[in-house]
C-alpha cells in the first residue's frame, strides 16, 4: 500500500497529522531512485488486458445465426411464422388432424388446429367434446380435465346459451361457435416440447329470430403447451386471453338467416403455415 493510500491521499497533510515527504526522482538521490511498478501487479495487468482482448475478438466474431430454442423473451422474425404453403397433416382422427411434423412449424400447426376444433360447438355436446379431448390433449391431461370440464359446460351454462341440457338448440335455430386462427407465435421450442400462442377470433352464439343470444366476434390469444408424444404433437396444458381486438368495422351486421345459411354453406379448415 503506498503512502498516499495509507494517509488518505490528497494534500500535504495526511488524516494522522503527519508530515508527507515526496522523494525525488533524481539517480543522486541519497535515499536512490524511486522503485518502480511492482512485477506481479505488472503481469496482472498485462494478464488482464490479454483477457479482455480476446473476449472482445470472440465477441465480434460471434455468429448472429446461432439458433436459439427459446424465443421467448424477443418477438420472432416475421419470417418465423409467415405462410409456406406446406400441408399440416395428411390424416385425420374422429375430425381432429393428426401427425404433424416434428418440427416448428408442425407445432404451430398443431396449435392452430387444436385451436380450431377446441373452439368448435363439438365442446357443448358431452361425447363429441370428449373425443376431441382424447385426440387433443396427452392421454394423462385428457384423463384429468374431462371431469372438470363437463361441470363447466353445465347445463346452466348450456341454457344460458339457448341449448338444452344436450347441447342442441331449439328446432329453428342454428347454434354457432367457430374459432378462425389469424396468426400463430412460437414462444420457446424444443424437440420435445414446445409454448405456441394462437391469436385467433371467433363467433359464437344462436342464430335465429326469437335468439336472445345472437352471434358476435371475439378475439382471443389462446396459449398452448404441447409435448411430443406417441408421434404427435399432443396438449399438456392451455390458457385463454382476451385480445387484441381491432376496432369494430362499419359493415352492418347481417340478419339471422344468412348467418344461418353461411354456416352451413362455408365449412372449416385445416389450417398450416
Amino acid at each position: 500500500m503506498s503512502n498516499d493510500d495509507h494517509y488518505g491521499g490528497g494534500g500535504e497533510v495526511g488524516g494522522t497529522g503527519q508530515t508527507r515527504t515526496r522523494l525525488p526522482d533524481s539517480p543522486s538521490d541519497p535515499h536512490g531512485p524511486r522503485r518502480g511498478p511492482r512485477p506481479t501487479r505488472s503481469l496482472i495487468t498485462v494478464v488482464g488486458v490479454v483477457v479482455l482482448l480476446v473476449a472482445a475478438i470472440a465477441f465480434a466474431n460471434r455468429s448472429t445465426d446461432t439458433p436459439d430454442t427459446t424465443t421467448a423473451d424477443k418477438a420472432p422474425d416475421t419470417t418465423s411464422t409467415a405462410a409456406t404453403g406446406t400441408p399440416p397433416v395428411t390424416t385425420k382422427s374422429a375430425g381432429i388432424p393428426k401427425g404433424f411434423a416434428h418440427d416448428e412449424q408442425g407445432a404451430q400447426s398443431a396449435a392452430a388446429n387444436y385451436a380450431t376444433v377446441l373452439g368448435s360447438d363439438g365442446m357443448f355436446k358431452r361425447d363429441a367434446r370428449h373425443a376431441i379431448t382424447d385426440g387433443v390433449y396427452t392421454p394423462e391431461a385428457s384423463a384429468r380435465l374431462k371431469g372438470p370440464q363437463d361441470t363447466a359446460y353445465s347445463s346452466a351454462l348450456l341454457a344460458r346459451l339457448g341449448l338444452d341440457a344436450n347441447g342442441n338448440p331449439p328446432p329453428g335455430n342454428t347454434f354457432i361457435s367457430r374459432t378462425v386462427p389469424v396468426g400463430t407465435r412460437v414462444d420457446s421450442y424444443t424437440p420435445t416440447a414446445a409454448k405456441i400462442s394462437v391469436w385467433a377470433t371467433g363467433l359464437i352464439g344462436m342464430s335465429g329470430e326469437k335468439s336472445v343470444d345472437p352471434v358476435r366476434t371475439t378475439w382471443k390469444t389462446w396459449t398452448f403447451e404441447l409435448t411430443w408424444s406417441g408421434d404427435d404433437w399432443k396438449v399438456t396444458a392451455e390458457s385463454q386471453q382476451d385480445g387484441p381486438a381491432p376496432v369494430p368495422g362499419d359493415v352492418a351486421a347481417s340478419s339471422a338467416d344468412d348467418i344461418s345459411k353461411a354456416t352451413k354453406e362455408f365449412g372449416g379448415f385445416t389450417y398450416a403455415r
